[in-house]
C-alpha cells in the first residue's frame, strides 16, 4: 500500500476577478528564486514561471472589454501521460509523474538542447542564458528549499513541488497519510490578493478544484491539441472563453475534452 494516494494537482484560475496586479508572478519569483534582469525590456530574455497576459475583444469604446490571463505551466497529461515536451527531452530532464500530475524539471540532466521549449504550445518553458545575478544583498534572503539554476539550462513553473515535499514530511511526522488541501498550496495561489487562483487534487471531490472545474464556464487553453492541461479557467464572457482555442465561427464554446 502506498503512503500517499495517487493525485492530480491542478489549478482553476477565475478570469472575471483577475486584476492583472501581477501578485503572483512577484510572489512565484520570490519562492522559487527566479532572477530577474536589469532591463526587463526585452521579454525574450526574460525568465517567468508565471506571466500574466493582457488582451481584450478587439472592440472600440465603449465596448472595449479587457481580460488578464495568468498563464503558469499547464502540466499536461497528454496521451498516455505524456505531454508534449517530456516526449522530446533526449535527456529525460523532464518527467511526467502519475503519482503527482506534475511535470517535473530535472535542472541537472538539462544540456539546454531546448526541445522542450519548441514542443511546448504554452511558451511556458524559459532557456537560462545568464548565471542568476541578485542586487548585492539580495543573495542572502533566497528561499532555501529551491536550488537556483545555471546558465544553459531550461526552467518552468513546477507547482511548488518543494511545498508539497514539506507538506508530506509534516504529514509523515503526524503519523498521517495524506497531505490536507490546505498543507499544500502554491505561492501564486496564495499570493493572489483577489483570490482568483483555486489550487488543489483534481480528482479528489473533496478539493474546490474538482468542483470549479465543472462549472460550466470552465475552459482550458488549446484544450484540442490534446495535451490535456491541468489548468482551467472560467469565465462568465464567452468571447474570453473563445479566445481559448482556435473556434470555427460556428462553432460553441465549451466542448470539454478529458477532465
Amino acid at each position: 500500500m502506498k503512503d500517499f494516494h495517487e493525485k492530480k494537482y491542478g489549478m482553476v484560475i477565475d478570469l472575471d476577478k483577475c486584476t492583472g496586479c501581477g501578485s503572483c508572478m512577484v510572489a512565484c519569483m520570490s519562492e522559487n528564486n527566479v532572477p530577474f534582469k536589469e532591463d526587463e525590456t526585452k521579454k525574450r530574455l526574460s525568465i517567468t514561471w508565471m506571466k500574466v497576459y493582457k488582451f481584450t475583444n478587439g472592440k472600440s469604446f465603449p465596448e472595449t472589454e479587457v481580460c488578464y490571463l495568468p498563464r503558469p505551466c499547464m502540466h499536461c497529461e497528454g496521451h498516455g501521460g505524456h505531454s508534449p515536451c517530456v516526449s522530446v527531452c533526449p535527456a529525460t530532464a523532464t518527467d511526467y509523474s502519475t503519482e503527482t500530475g506534475i511535470v517535473s524539471q530535472i535542472y541537472t540532466r538539462c544540456f539546454g538542447c531546448r526541445y522542450c521549449m519548441g514542443a511546448c504550445p504554452y511558451h511556458a518553458r524559459y532557456f537560462n542564458w545568464w548565471d542568476p545575478v541578485w542586487p548585492k544583498g539580495m543573495e542572502k534572503q533566497l528561499s532555501p528549499n529551491v536550488s537556483p539554476r545555471m546558465r544553459g539550462i531550461v526552467e518552468k513553473c513546477s507547482f511548488c513541488y518543494h511545498r508539497l515535499q514539506l507538506a508530506k514530511e509534516k504529514a509523515y511526522s503526524e503519523g498521517r497519510r495524506e497531505v490536507r488541501e490546505n498543507e499544500y498550496q502554491t505561492s501564486c495561489t496564495q499570493g493572489c490578493p483577489a483570490g482568483a487562483i483555486t489550487f488543489g487534487d483534481l480528482i479528489n471531490p473533496k478539493h474546490e478544484v474538482y468542483k470549479l472545474k465543472k462549472d460550466q464556464n470552465a475552459f482550458r487553453l488549446l484544450e484540442r491539441l490534446g495535451t490535456n492541461p491541468k489548468v482551467y479557467y472560467i469565465s462568465s464572457r464567452e468571447w474570453v472563453r473563445r479566445a481559448g482555442d482556435n473556434y470555427l465561427a460556428h462553432e460553441k464554446t465549451g466542448k470539454k475534452q478529458n477532465h
